[in-house]
This record gives C-alpha cells, sequence and structure tokens, in this order.
C-alpha cells in the first residue's frame, strides 16, 4: 500500500491522501471543556498522515485536548512507519502511541516486543462499538493491541452517469451484469474502464474483490494467512474470471498495453479529467476525492458510484482497509496515551473527523448524519452493515516482498497477467512460489 500513500498525497475530501513528509503539527494549546484530568501531559503520535489529512487529525487531537487536557504532539513518519519507529525506539525518543497503516506492520509490532496491551476500558468499547472482526484485525496473540479508527471501503466502483446514461443502462447488481454495463459504455463510443495498471496494488484490489465474493470470506482469510496455497483451484478461478476482463479490449480503455502505462490518478482522470477516455473506474472510497479535487466533480451528480458487485452468485465484497492506533510500551507518557486511545473508541472522536470529511469510520455508533454528504454517508453505511463479513485487504496483511513491493511478489505477477491473461494456472503457481518465499522469510 506504500505507492498508494503517495500517489494519493495530493488529494483531500474523500481521499486517503497518504504522503511522506516531515515532522508537522507542534504541541497545541489546553481549550476550555472537558474535564481536564491529564492536565499538563503531553503525547506524541506518529502517523503516515500529510497533507489535509493530517490537518483533519490534528481536529481530532485538539477536541482531545480540550476534553482532558493533554497536549498533543503529531509527527509524520512517511510510508516507512517501521523503520522510523524502531530507529526512534533505539535513540530512546518513543512516540506513545502509533497509527499503524498494515495489519503486517501491527503484527510486526507486537512480534518485536514494542506494543501495550489497550486497556479493559479500550477493549470493552471496541467490543461494543465496532463489528468483532475490527477487534480480531487489531488482536495478536490473543491480546488487543489495536483501536482501527479509520477505515477504507475498497469495494466501490466509480462511473461517469452520463457515460451509464448515454450507454442506457443502470447501476449492475453482479459482476456479469457489470461487464454487460460495460460492453453497452462501449458500444455507445467511449471505452468501458480505466485501470491503473502500472500501479501493481491496484491489481491486488480487482483480484480480492473477485476472490471474496466468489470463494468466501473463510478461503479469503486462509489465502491471506498462506494457510491455503496460491494454487488452489479457488485462486485459478478467480484468475481466470480477472483475466476474462484483462482479455477484453471493448472493457479496458487502451487495451492491455493503455492500462500497464496508466497509474492510479491516471485512471481517475480516464473518467472524470476534462476529455474522457472511459465510463467506470475501479478503486476505493478515495476516487471520490481525486474526482473533486483535482477534477471539480460534485461527488453524487457528476461521480457516481456502486458497490463491487457479486461474482457467480457469491455475496457481494466488501474488502478495507485501516489505520490502528497502538500504544509503545518505549513511550514517556502511558497514562494519557492509554487515555488516548480510548477516546479514539468513541463516537464523540470519530465525529470530529468525520465531520471535516475525507475519513470512513468503522465505529457503529457514530451517527451518519456526521458525515458532511449523502455519498460518505452511503459508503460509511456499506461498511457498517457489512459487519464480520468486512475483510482487511490481502495484499496489506501479506509480508512486503510479496503483497506490497514495487516491481515485486503479487504486484509485479498480476501485472505479468494483465500483459498475458491467458494462463491462470501458470500466474497461480508463479504467485505461490513468490508467497511461499515471503511467508517463510
Amino acid at each position: 500500500m506504500t505507492s498508494r500513500r503517495i500517489l494519493l498525497a495530493s488529494c483531500t475530501a474523500l481521499t486517503l491522501a497518504l504522503g511522506a513528509t516531515a515532522c508537522g503539527g507542534g504541541p497545541v494549546t489546553t481549550a476550555s471543556g472537558g474535564d481536564k484530568s491529564l492536565d499538563g501531559q503531553t503525547i506524541t503520535v506518529a502517523g503516515v498522515w500529510s497533507g489535509a489529512e493530517q490537518k483533519n487529525f490534528q481536529k481530532v487531537l485538539d477536541a482531545f485536548t480540550a476534553k482532558t487536557g493533554a497536549k498533543t504532539q503529531f509527527v509524520s513518519t512517511g510510508d516507512n512507519v517501521s523503520t522510523v519507529v524502531g530507529s526512534k525506539i533505539e535513540g530512546g525518543n518513543a512516540p506513545d502511541v502509533v497509527m499503524v497503516p498494515q495489519v503486517g506492520v501491527l503484527q510486526q509490532f507486537a512480534e518485536q516486543g514494542w506494543l501495550k496491551p489497550l486497556s479493559k476500558t479500550a477493549e470493552k468499547a471496541a467490543e461494543t462499538n465496532f463489528a468483532s472482526v475490527w477487534k480480531a484485525y487489531g488482536t495478536v496473540d490473543s491480546t488487543f493491541y489495536g483501536l482501527y479508527f479509520k477505515a477504507a471501503h475498497k469495494s466501490t466502483v466509480w462511473y461517469s452517469p452520463d457515460a451509464l446514461d448515454q450507454a442506457g443502462v443502470k447501476a449492475p447488481k453482479t459482476y456479469a451484469e457489470m461487464l454487460d454495463a460495460g460492453r453497452a459504455v462501449s458500444d455507445s463510443g467511449l471505452p468501458a474502464f480505466a485501470v491503473a495498471g502500472e500501479d501493481g496494488w491496484t491489481l491486488t484490489d480487482w483480484f480480492e474483490n473477485i476472490y471474496l465474493s466468489q470463494a468466501g470470506p473463510e478461503k479469503y482469510d486462509m489465502l491471506a494467512a498462506h494457510t491455503l496455497k496460491w494454487t488452489d483451484p479457488s485462486v485459478v478461478k478467480a484468475l481466470t474470471t480477472l483475466g476474462a476482463l484483462f482479455a477484453d479490449k471493448e472493457l479496458i480503455a487502451g487495451g492491455q498495453k493503455g492500462a500497464l502505462s496508466t497509474d492510479f490518478p491516471g485512471s481517475v482522470e480516464k473518467v472524470f479529467g476534462p476529455d474522457p477516455e472511459a465510463g467506470l473506474v475501479y478503486e476505493g472510497d478515495f476516487v471520490a476525492g481525486v474526482a473533486k479535487d483535482q477534477f471539480g466533480k460534485k461527488i453524487g451528480e457528476d461521480a457516481a458510484f456502486f458497490p463491487f458487485p457479486a461474482v457467480d452468485g457469491g455475496k457481494a465484497p466488501v474488502v478495507s482497509g485501516g489505520d490502528a492506533a497502538v500504544v509503545l510500551k518505549d513511550g514517556k507518557n502511558q497514562k494519557a496515551a492509554m487515555a488516548f486511545l480510548e477516546y479514539l473508541t468513541t463516537p464523540e472522536a470519530a465525529a470530529v473527523w468525520a465531520e471535516a470529511g475525507g475519513f470512513l469510520s468503522p465505529n457503529k455508533a457514530l451517527d451518519l448524519a456526521s458525515y458532511g454528504d449523502d455519498t460518505t454517508r452511503q459508503t460509511a453505511k456499506s461498511l457498517i452493515e457489512a459487519g464480520d463479513s468486512v475483510r482487511f485487504d490481502m495484499s496489506d496483511q501479506a509480508p512486503a516482498a510479496f503483497g506490497g513491493t514495487k516491481g515485486a511478489g503479487e504486484w509485479k505477477l498480476l501485472q505479468d497477467f494483465l500483459r498475458d491473461p491467458s494462463d491462470a494456472t501458470a500466474t497461480a503457481a508463479k504467485l505461490e512460489a513468490a508467497a511461499a518465499k515471503a511467508y517463510q522469510g
């Protein structure tokens, strides 16, 4: 997920603009109100956020200050969270709280012995306010370490309403209907899907949605943990389904060659830019931020979405990503840090960022009216209603060598498959070889 954070750094509104910048946001002053139980204490919070996201998270920090009296300092780590945090721990300057962007990184921190178990208060609130799947993703070896505060909805297909109207089609309910709708858009004179094949992470997202719907959540979990091999027939079947899309020149703007030279922002531009080259683009809720901020589209009118549809009679998938708050053992202020984690479990904390925009919360106690527009409310409602069927981005659960490295592992092998989707079985074998090596390492 590292490249996607850099690519989206300029986006605001509904985007996950996760860039790499230097430290930001010094200590804030104590505001009025609250019980001031932590007056005079200071916590340092580290995270990947920069730009608009950092600015909006600062509002959450300020609200915590107003409530408790504790001052805060935010440090932007850039994408190399584990490297930065590790060096700070070694240097005796560990932050108190880290917002961790990947399940794999959270597990790594726990295995290194860096994390403090969250309080019973935080654990109880997580059990009450969140679907149990979110607590499970924050748990390592039966110990609850990570509270998922911010989420992404990665099962949304964005489209130009004009393109679908011109083709005479409506938002589809099944994967087969989606491909038929794409062909109708193509027949009307505009290529169907803009595919960001230059960025391998987008291809993993395509695969994950198809696989979750087609194979089901149990096999998805097994594949994510590599207790199921990538040579399993269910993987070959999902690759075959994806390969049929990749091979259909009617469906992909510019064909395979065009897709392989299109990055994520470029794929959004092909649909919502000044000179449209496609009618639809699949990616997460953060597409809306690019469409709105870079191309001036009004979300819900000029740019709309439908949920990634069910494949072959399965359930519609809901793949997510997110950022979990953890407390470091080597932080200077454990009491205030734990109080901050307890605050993040509340709908009150989630509402601060929801009102600011560019945010989805997995907290089911948050009033959907807190979100500033209907489209965000729709995506948030879909995420909450999915409950325990939500599955975290599979590549973000994998070792980085397999699931998160440009030009290697899953990213590269799916790019190779986009280039030549003729042999799903051979691709599955290559994926298994790469996965086996990464998971053993």
